[in-house]
């Protein structure tokens, strides 16, 4: 077992030459445009999650979840010589939905201001 500070640092670690990676090793036209928003190793380093988003949103999730199956060797043999573990964890890419949530919230937001806007509460009399 792993204690939680040596986890997040290998989960950092992870993050950070991943993106790496996309941006500068992986020529995949499916993986343009996508950011590593999150990893989480597990206790004994056997999964690593990685969660992906990319500024389109959600419609192009489908495409860049195979653009990144169809890499994964790659990906991981990659990551395990960069970063050094005696096992190197297995890779589960999922889709973080965090940014289309947020936008709705500030959409959402927005709208109930408007209305405020629109229906004032009634002013009190000056006398």
């Amino acid at each position: 077992m792993v204690s939680k500070l040596r986890l997040q640092r290998i989960s950092d670690r992870l993050r950070e030459e991943l993106s790496e990676m996309l941006i500068q090793d992986i020529s995949d036209p499916r993986l343009s445009g996508i950011s590593v928003t999150e990893v989480k190793v597990d206790r004994e380093l056997a999964f690593a999650d990685i969660y992906i988003s990319a500024f389109e949103g959600s419609e192009r999730a489908k495409e860049v979840l195979e653009g990144l199956q169809h890499a994964q060797g790659f990906i991981r043999r990659e990551l395990s010589q960069r970063v050094e573990l005696r096992t190197f964890p297995r890779l589960r890419f999922h889709w973080d939905p965090t940014y289309e949530r947020a936008e709705h919230i500030e959409r959402l937001i927005a709208s109930l201001q408007n209305e405020e806007g629109d229906n004032p509460a009634e002013d009190p009399p000056n006398d």
